[in-house]
C-alpha cells in the first residue's frame, strides 16, 4: 500500500524492483518467459487473427489482451470466461499521471484501459458489438455497460449500442497486482465472439482537427480539374456551362473555416471539418453529410481550392454562394441576380397580402369598401362622445 504523501514515482520504481526480484526467484528473466513484458497471464481463450476497426478518438498505445475468442464450454446456453492482465511500470505511470482534474465529480483518465467485443470473423475489419446477455466484472466489481436499445421486433433481444468500455476506474494501477476480467454471456448458435483489451489515449475533436490540418491540404489543382471534368462531361445529355455551389457548411449553415471532404467521395460540395468532428465526438457515425457515404477520419482532407475561395477578397462576407465555370475558375454570384431574386420575393409577398385582403372582404369591391368602413368607425364614436 502506498503511504500518503509519498512520491508516486518512487513507489513505482520500488514496485518494479520487487517485480524483477520475484521473477528472478521464480527462475525467469525480468520480463517473464521468452524475455517479453508480462502483459498477459494465462487466460481461458485462444488468440485469433481478428482486426478491430480503428477508433479515431482513441490513440492506440498497446494491447493488454490481444484479440481472443470467447470459448464456450459444454452445451449450456450461458457461458463464463476469465482473463487476466498486468500493467507495466510505464503503463501504470502513464494512466496515473494523465488524469483530467478539472472541477468535475467524476475522475476522467486520458490514458484508459479499454475493453472491446466483436464478432469472430477474420475476413474483414470488425466493428464493436456486444455478445447477447453480456455481463462483465473487473476485479470482482460489476462493470457498467451501455443500456440496451429497445426493439419492437418479436423474439429479438435488445442490443447494446456498439462502443468500447473504459475499465480504468475498476483497474489496479500497479505493476505487481494482476487485473482479472470475468465475462458472462449467452452462447449464440453458429456465431463466435472476440474480446480484446487495449491501452489507449482519449483524444478530442480539437486534437483531431489539428492533426487533420497538419496532414496538409488537397491541391487546389485537383479540385479545379474535377470541376472541368464535371462541367465538360460529353456524356451528359444536358450541357452545363457553370455550376452554383455554396461555401456554407451543410451541417451548420455557416461559412466553412476548414472545408473538407473524404477522398472517397467524388462530389464538389465540402463540409466544415470542425463541425463534422464535433458531431462525431458526440455520436460517431462517420457518414458524409452530403451523400451519406462512409466518411472515415483517415480519408478526410482539407480542400485547398475552396480554402482559397473562402479567403479570397473577391467574395463578400455576406455572400456564401459562388459560380463555378467550365475552365475551373469561379466568381461570386452577380449582385444584379441576387437583387432581382429579392425583388421578386418582395413582390410575391405583396401580391399574397392583396389576395388575403380580397378574400377576407369578399372580392375586390369588398377590398375597396374596407377603407370607408375604417374611416366611418371613428365618426360614430365621436357622435356618441358629444351626446
Amino acid at each position: 500500500m502506498m503511504v500518503p504523501g509519498a512520491n508516486p514515482m518512487q513507489y513505482l520504481q520500488q514496485a518494479a524492483a520487487y517485480q524483477q526480484q520475484a521473477a528472478a526467484l521464480a527462475g525467469r528473466g525480468p520480463y517473464g518467459q521468452h524475455g517479453q513484458q508480462p502483459q498477459q497471464v494465462a487466460n481461458q481463450a485462444r488468440l485469433v487473427n481478428v482486426t478491430l476497426k480503428s477508433l479515431p478518438f482513441y490513440e492506440h498505445h498497446g494491447a493488454l489482451l490481444q484479440p481472443s475468442s470467447l470459448l464456450a464450454k459444454g452445451t449450456g446456453r450461458f457461458q463464463e470466461a476469465q482473463f487476466t492482465f498486468v500493467l507495466t511500470v510505464q503503463q501504470a505511470n502513464d494512466i496515473a499521471s494523465n488524469r483530467d482534474i478539472r472541477a468535475t465529480t467524476k475522475v476522467n483518465y486520458l490514458h484508459q484501459v479499454q475493453l472491446r467485443f466483436c464478432p469472430l470473423d477474420t475476413t474483414k475489419e470488425q466493428g464493436d458489438e456486444f455478445p447477447p446477455s453480456i455481463c462483465v466484472q473487473v476485479n470482482g466489481k460489476m462493470c457498467p455497460l451501455p443500456n440496451p436499445i429497445p426493439t419492437n421486433k418479436p423474439n429479438v433481444e435488445p442490443k447494446r449500442p456498439p462502443k468500447p468500455i473504459d475499465l480504468t476506474p475498476l483497474c489496479k494501477l500497479s505493476p505487481t497486482l494482476p487485473n482479472t476480467v470475468n465475462v458472462k454471456w449467452a452462447a449464440d448458435q453458429g456465431k463466435g465472439w472476440v474480446i480484446a483489451i487495449y491501452l489507449v489515449e482519449k483524444l478530442t475533436s480539437e486534437q483531431l482537427l489539428e492533426r487533420l490540418v497538419q496532414k496538409g491540404t488537397r491541391q487546389s489543382e485537383f479540385t479545379r480539374e474535377l470541376i472541368k471534368k464535371k462541367l465538360n462531361d460529353e456524356g451528359d445529355e444536358i450541357a452545363t456551362t457553370n455550376l452554383k455551389v455554396t461555401v456554407a457548411c451543410p451541417l451548420g449553415k455557416m461559412r466553412m473555416s476548414n472545408p473538407c471532404r473524404p477522398t472517397t467521395c467524388d462530389h464538389l460540395q465540402c463540409f466544415d471539418a470542425s463541425l463534422f468532428l464535433q458531431m462525431n465526438e458526440r455520436k460517431p457515425t462517420w457518414q458524409c453529410p452530403v451523400c451519406d457515404s462512409p466518411a472515415l477520419y483517415q480519408n478526410l482532407m482539407v480542400d485547398g481550392y475552396f480554402q482559397e475561395v473562402i479567403k479570397a477578397k473577391e467574395l463578400p462576407e455576406e455572400e456564401n454562394e459562388i459560380i463555378l465555370n467550365q475552365d475551373g475558375s469561379w466568381h461570386p454570384v452577380p449582385k444584379d441576380d441576387s437583387e432581382e431574386v429579392k425583388k421578386k420575393e418582395e413582390k410575391k409577398d405583396e401580391n399574397s397580402a392583396m389576395v388575403d385582403l380580397s378574400d377576407d372582404e369578399g372580392g375586390s369591391s369588398g377590398a375597396v369598401a374596407a377603407a370607408p368602413a375604417v374611416a366611418s368607425a371613428p365618426t360614430e364614436i365621436e357622435c356618441i362622445d358629444i351626446e
